[in-house]
């Protein structure tokens, strides 16, 4: 049986990676929203967005698993909400996003649910203009995710350019290639990625998640794209609708001070 204990606006719930293990996972799931009040959430929204974190092809933990998203979408239908999407943008240089899409299990997942997937990579965008932002003092960004109520679904992992992703970081996948790409072959986000902890602010300040479910119940303890996991491991799931806050919580699961994270700080 999980465990939850409350935090500021972040629910915790202690269980192990149930990943292989549909009942418990989706048991988990629920016990998570349900402490934070998820169903009437969900109950008001008729468009909702399901934002993994695909960056590339690799198995969880670098990636969000296909039981976490399972889940929560199962959870919003049954609460009420309407359409509900799964969308991403990956950041592989030579893959699109329905690749990774089919290689990691969503593309089946889609089917099975009768849920649509979404390549935000070539989605319609629009430009958003903030003059007081560090560096991007305009924006382009998925019309989508303004017409959507956006439900974040990070892994807990360190970061070597931004010390920590989470929540905030993971809203990358909404950038176009087209702009914030480095053309053919390249990394699709890659010019993001000058001065990376003001541009992950500068991106939060346009569009933040409604909610975040993290799947902390492993962790990646030094490098976002592999090398070692948390040993032992977190074992959380983290739920909130203050994307700053879980992030900041999260990131001290990692023994890191959210203070000397810039865009925690």
């Amino acid at each position: 049986m999980c465990n939850s204990s409350e935090g500021g606006d972040v629910v915790r719930i202690d269980c192990a990676a149930y990943v292989d293990d549909a009942e418990k996972y989706e048991s988990a799931v629920i016990q998570a929203l349900d402490g934070i009040g998820a169903r009437a959430f969900f109950a008001a929204q008729e468009r909702v967005l399901l934002k993994p974190n695909l960056v590339n092809a690799s198995s969880f933990p670098v990636t969000t698993p296909v039981a976490l998203v399972r889940a929560v979408l199962r959870y919003a239908c049954a609460a009420g909400a309407g359409k509900v999407v799964v969308a991403e943008g990956c950041g592989d240089a030579q893959l699109e996003t329905p690749e990774v899409f089919a290689r990691l299990g969503y593309e089946a997942m889609a089917r099975e649910e009768g849920v649509e997937l979404v390549d935000l990579n070539h989605a319609s965008c629009t430009i958003l203009e903030d003059g007081s932002r560090a560096v991007h003092r305009t924006m382009e960004l998925p019309e989508i995710v303004f017409t959507h109520a956006v439900v974040s679904l990070p892994v807990l992992k360190a970061h070597s350019l931004s010390d920590f992703t989470g929540t905030l970081k993971n809203m990358m996948g909404l950038l176009p290639p087209s702009r914030y790409g480095a053309g053919a072959g390249g990394f699709k986000k890659s010019r993001f990625h000058g001065q990376l902890q003001e541009s992950i602010s500068d991106l939060a300040a346009y569009r933040t998640p409604d909610l975040t479910v993290m799947d902390a119940t492993v962790g990646l303890s030094q490098y976002h794209l592999g090398g070692p996991e948390c040993d032992p491991p977190v074992g959380r799931l983290l739920a909130s609708f203050d994307a700053l806050a879980l992030d900041r919580t999260a990131a001290g699961f990692l023994g890191l001070d959210w203070r000397r994270i810039g865009h925690l700080r």
